[in-house]
């Protein structure tokens, strides 16, 4: 496939989700004296919507991001306080407020953030996280559909369907695959063999946790770089 459809992916280094989670629920102590942080939540963020300029990303009047958060990249796993939590969206470096929503986050628990929508609409997703260390010699891939024009699709590796009718906004749990193989990902129309977007040669390593996603429009083309394209992201490894 050109060049546009493009392969994005995580530092492993920074989101060890079993090492992130067991230091949420930890307190430091000294001889005289017990300190208990506050109870935090751990959230990444992916900017899935092409009608949005570079953004900043504000937790309440937080900023979590040093560089411009563009279409087709996002953040890894940050701490963030539990209870109800006002995300804001600026253009970045000029704070001009491209969207906002709120949403209450718990303690001790995992999330991936999205934004999705058109040029008329954006739309706010945010996943609960259920990862899991994966079995012996496997990866565990989760599909999130945010292309708010495309029909219903299955994901499909290696001629295989393995989550199958997700519309806008729908998303499978993690599944299994085969580690440490390379794998061609297609988004095809549900229940046809009519292929929409593809990404090939993409390395799924054992013991590795991932998520795949379908952004863009139907309606789009190469030329405004809005066209239906798939991504992945690396959520953990173990």
């Amino acid at each position: 496939m050109k060049s546009y459809i493009k392969l994005v992916k995580r530092s492993a280094a920074a989101i060890g989700i079993a090492a992130m989670l067991s230091l949420l629920s930890s307190c430091l102590k000294d001889n005289k004296s017990y300190y208990t942080p506050p109870p935090t939540a751990l959230v990444s963020f992916f900017q899935a919507s092409t009608a949005l300029p570079a953004l900043s990303v504000y937790f309440n009047n937080n900023q979590v991001n040093w560089n411009p958060v563009t279409y087709g990249s996002g953040l890894s796993y940050v701490r963030a306080y539990t209870g109800l939590r006002t995300f804001n969206f600026y253009t970045y470096s000029e704070m001009g407020l491209q969207f906002t929503d709120t949403a209450t986050l718990k303690a001790d628990t995992v999330y991936s953030m999205f934004l999705s929508g058109t040029s008329s609409k954006t739309d706010f997703v945010l996943l609960r996280d259920h990862i899991s260390a994966p079995a012996a010699g496997m990866a565990s891939i989760r599909f999130v559909d945010l292309s708010p024009d495309a029909p219903a699709v299955d994901l499909v590796l290696a001629d295989t369907i393995r989550v199958a009718n997700k519309t806008y906004k729908g998303f499978s749990e993690f599944v299994p695959v085969s580690g440490d193989k390379v794998y061609n990902l297609q988004v095809r129309q549900a229940g046809t063999n009519t292929v929409l977007a593809t990404l090939n040669n993409v390395s799924l390593n054992k013991n590795y946790v991932y998520t795949i996603m379908l952004t863009g429009l139907a309606s789009g083309t190469a030329a405004s770089n809005n066209q239906l394209a798939v991504y992945y992201v690396n959520n953990a490894f173990y």
